[in-house]
Parts: structure tokens; sequence; C-alpha cells
């Protein structure tokens, strides 16, 4: 059987233990009836635990790779997943399935957009109820760094503020095909159920993404730029560095700047 050569460019390592894949996929296994779009499955090693006890219409397949989606095509056993051949960072979520559906979305991320496959979740989090899989190590725990932690940043507030995250377990280099330079971390994160931050979300984002922009200075000086000329920033917050700050914390600093802009 013929296989897909890893293409550096597209940041492809290829799982070959499928033990890890396994334990991968049982990750949703609490959300059997959850329709579930797969980012970059390669040769399907991870595709093949999700479709047991799910219908083959509630897998969707996310693909770049030309070469990927034929190897999918030819081998995928029938009646197959829906196979999408195009970058995730640009689809359509609501696009594939119902809109009235909550869905899942799992994968061994390509450690190159790792960030970006995040984010883009983010902008579907009213949809995305639980969202689970492999990544680097580093960006992993970046993820699920609690407060007052140094490997604390953007994300790991901006995701929960919506998610509860949580790191699984650490993967080996070796069980990769070509091994990575890095171990990669398994994490899970699902739906909080907040619908509301009690704050302006928009400027919420502004704040984090500026306070970890300059993330050496206290947050009194990386967010001056967001006051009003002559406003006092007096809370105790403002003494802090932003990696120390919890996501309520965050958002009473939002509070804060919106009232005195």
């Amino acid at each position: 059987m013929s296989t897909v050569k890893p293409k550096k460019a597209l940041g492809q390592h290829f799982l070959t233990d499928l033990g890890i894949a396994q334990r991968i996929a049982s990750t949703l296994d609490a959300y059997p009836d959850l329709p579930v779009i797969e980012v970059g499955p390669g040769m399907g090693v991870l595709t093949q635990f999700l479709t047991p006890g799910r219908s083959a219409w509630k897998v969707a397949l996310a693909e770049i790779d030309t070469e990927s989606v034929d190897y999918l095509r030819r081998n995928l056993p029938q009646p197959q997943p829906q196979i999408i051949e195009g970058d995730f960072l640009k689809m359509d979520l609501n696009a594939i399935f119902p809109e009235d559906q909550k869905i899942a979305v799992i994968g061994n991320y390509p450690y190159n957009i790792s960030s970006q496959i995040f984010f883009h979740v983010l902008d579907y989090k009213d949809r995305v109820e639980v969202c689970s899989g492999m990544l680097q190590k580093e960006v992993a725990e970046r993820l699920a760094a609690p407060a007052g932690t140094k490997a604390r940043g953007i994300l790991s507030v901006l995701l929960q503020a919506w998610y509860d995250v949580e790191y699984l377990f650490t993967v080996s280099e070796h069980v990769f095909n070509p091994p990575p330079k890095v171990k990669s971390g398994v994490i899970k994160m699902v739906r909080n159920g907040i619908t509301d931050l009690g704050c302006d979300s928009v400027l919420f984002k502004t704040v984090v993404k500026t306070a970890f922009g300059q993330r050496r200075k206290t947050l009194r000086n990386s967010l001056r730029g967001l006051m009003s000329p002559g406003v006092t920033f007096d809370t105790p917050l403002a003494q802090m560095r932003p990696e120390q700050l919890s996501v309520a914390q965050f958002i009473d600093l939002t509070n804060f700047i919106a009232a005195a802009r």
C-alpha cells in the first residue's frame, strides 16, 4: 500500500503509534452524538478511531494536502466520512454541519499553524463544544497554563475565558515519521457554558493582546495607550504583569478601562 510523503512546508509529522492515536480519539468518548471535524488527518491514523460508533456522516476531514486527500479516498473504508480538501483556517464551520448542531474539533495539529487553528476555533466558540488533540508540547502547555505561570500567554486567557482547558499527556518525538525536534502534548478543551463575559468582549481581546505584547512591563505601562489622556490608572491590577492575572481579573481590568475611557 502506498503512503504519503511528509511535507515539511505543511508541518507534517505522521503519528505511527496506534495506541496514542486511540488515546487521542478517546477524548471524545463522552460526546458520541457530536459531529466531529478532524484537522489534518494525513493518512487517517486518528480517523480510524473516530468512526466506530459514530455515523460516517458525522465525521468530516479537513485536509489541505492533495496527496493525503487522494490516499484517504482510496483507503478509507466505506461509508467514508466527508473529505474536504482545503485550508481549515479558511473554512466556514457553519457550512459543514447544520447550524443548530454543536460540534467537536480534533486533530494531530500541524505545529506551524497550531495557534491559528485555536484562534479559528474561538471564532466558533458558540458551536464548538469540545476541542482536543495533539500539538507541540510547549504550545499545549501554554494553552492550559494557569495564572501566575510563565507559560501563560494570549491564547491561555482567551481560550480559558470560554473553555476549561486541560493538559492530558506528553508524547515522545520518536513515534512520528519524520520525528519532530520537540515533544508533543495532548490537550482537551470543553466549553464552560459562559455566554457573556460581563465586559466588552472586543475590548477584552484588545486588552489581553496589548498586555502580553509587552509582557515584561507592568500593566500600567503596557496598557497606557488604551486609557484616555489624564486618567489615573487607579487599580491594584495596574502593578501586575499579564501572566499573573486570571480571566476574571482581565475582565475586571477591561471594565475599569472601559469606564475610564
